[in-house]
């Protein structure tokens, strides 16, 4: 019987689930026939814009031509006409001196006719007819400002509505995943010459596979991408997959999105566990603050009863959707608390393998500070690098100033400057644990160590203040020590 109401329960949720979708695809049908009607009315007035801008280019145009053959009709009629008229006073003094001509040649007084005669030749010689140029200054052929619109004819006739471009293939073998950064590659599954640009779209989630409808993270944009390339920088991969989508746009529409990818974003997350921080340090996720009045048992287990004294839990907190199987519960609590002069506060997510980074940045005004790991079995009175289960770079501003490398209540003293900002890498297996300048990636002390128990993030602060970013990837340069050895050849081993 009561497997039947198992089985029907199933088939209610099913029917449940599967009447949900039904009406999601209702309501996106209805909102698409709403959106086509719009779409529609937009390129129609679109089309006809873009007409009317044709018709006034084509009608600048021709007021542009035809003032042109205005103005060299204009420029031609002036010329010609000057030298008609030139040529209509050389005329006419031309026929005068031939009527002089006559006139002397018939002459019979023969004292008078050779000065008749010569004058007669000097004034032919200045004649304006002997000067005058019998070539047309310009010609009277319009033919150069002619024009021929039988290519554009045909480029008008064979005008067809924009295309709308295929949508890209994104081409895993090229794309990468390195420092926190992602490059994305993709291809056109053939030559569109109208491709304007790429939008590329991305966003986080722990779900593997294909993206999911419904996603509490949205899809953040990046527009305007000009090649078939792109990558983003400076992300946090505080959960664990990527969703990466891209569309090619023209100058009047875009294609639909290719086929999403799904891309592994593997990076150390954690919080700080408040359960075990000293009194004195007030902890806001991944902040912390030492308080002098922050002692008061009574204060703290009131926090403690409302929530208020916890970070928040993996299994609600919207950076993750999933709960890391190595998180540890928050309840230490009460007397596991770090306490006396511990001013010490974990990470709520154990290393027991792999390589891991994080970096923490202090305020330089701090009195104290450390930065390190150490087992869970560290006790509530123990500070960090004083005993075997812990290791530390540890900066005191108080009285002395130094920068040393703790652990097993042996100090190294450190021959760098002090960086404000301290990137930590944990290599579980190799026994490794590094710091590093985070700015520089300078390589600050390396343990050596054989790690017999899982590893807890840890810090300690005193008349100061922290903040820890996680979900980093351990950065190439990191990698690139440890490859050639500078990272073993560095260690200490009265440390070790």
């Amino acid at each position: 019987m009561e497997d039947q109401r198992e089985a029907l329960r199933k088939i209610i949720t099913t029917l449940a689930v599967k009447n949900e979708e039904i009406q999601s695809f209702i309501y996106s049908l209805k909102q698409m026939l709403l959106n086509m009607e719009a779409n529609s009315a937009k390129v129609q007035e679109d089309l006809e814009a873009e007409f009317q801008s044709l018709f006034s280019l084509l009608e600048e145009l021709k007021e542009g031509m035809l003032m042109k053959i205005k103005q060299d009709r204009a420029s031609r009629t002036y010329e010609l006409q000057n030298q008609l008229a030139a040529c209509t006073r050389a005329l006419e003094s031309s026929e005068e001196l031939l009527e002089t001509a006559n006139q002397t040649l018939q002459a019979t007084d023969s004292e008078d006719f050779p000065q008749a005669a010569k004058q007669l030749k000097d004034g032919v010689t200045m004649a304006p007819a002997f000067r005058l140029s019998l070539k047309a200054k310009v010609s009277d052929n319009m033919s150069h400002l002619m024009v021929d619109f039988a290519q554009e004819r045909r480029m008008l006739q064979a005008l067809k509505f924009l295309p709308v471009p295929s949508a890209p293939v994104i081409d895993l073998a090229e794309t990468l995943v390195a420092d926190n950064c992602v490059t994305l590659v993709w291809r056109m599954p053939e030559e569109d010459s109208k491709i304007d640009h790429y939008v590329l779209e991305y966003r986080r989630t722990n779900f593997e596979g294909p993206p999911r409808l419904k996603e509490d993270q949205p899809w953040m944009v990046v527009e305007g991408i000009r090649q078939t390339e792109y990558t983003l920088t400076g992300l946090k991969f505080d959960m664990k997959y990527m969703n990466f989508r891209v569309k090619a746009c023209n100058k009047a529409v875009a294609g639909e999105f290719s086929e999403p990818v799904t891309l592994e974003t593997p990076a150390f997350m954690f919080r700080l566990d408040a359960s075990t921080s000293h009194q004195n340090l007030r902890v806001d996720d991944l902040s912390v603050e030492w308080d002098a009045m922050g002692g008061k048992v009574q204060d703290i287990k009131a926090r403690e009863k409302d929530g208020k004294g916890r970070t928040a839990s993996p299994v609600n907190s919207p950076a993750r959707g999933t709960p890391s199987p190595k998180r540890i519960p928050s309840g230490r609590g009460g007397r596991d608390r770090f306490t006396a002069e511990s001013y010490t506060v974990l990470g709520d997510t154990l290393i027991d393998g792999g390589e891991h980074y994080w970096e923490v940045h202090y305020e330089p005004d701090s009195k104290a500070f450390g930065v390190g790991v150490a087992y869970r079995s560290l006790g509530r009175f123990e500070q960090l690098g004083k005993t075997a289960a812990s290791w530390c770079l540890h900066i005191n501003n108080w009285l002395q100033v130094s920068f040393t490398a703790k652990h097993a209540n042996k100090a190294k003293v450190l021959d760098a400057p002090v960086p404000d900002c301290l990137g930590v890498h944990c290599d579980f297996h190799q026994g490794l644990l590094s710091f590093y300048n985070a700015r520089t990636k300078q390589l600050l002390h390396t343990f050596k160590a054989k790690f017999t128990q899982p590893l807890l993030p840890a810090f300690t602060v005193w008349c100061g203040s922290f903040q820890v970013t996680t979900g980093l990837q351990v950065p190439s340069s990191v990698r690139c020590l440890q490859k050639r050895g500078s990272a073993t050849s560095s260690s200490n081993t009265s440390l070790t």
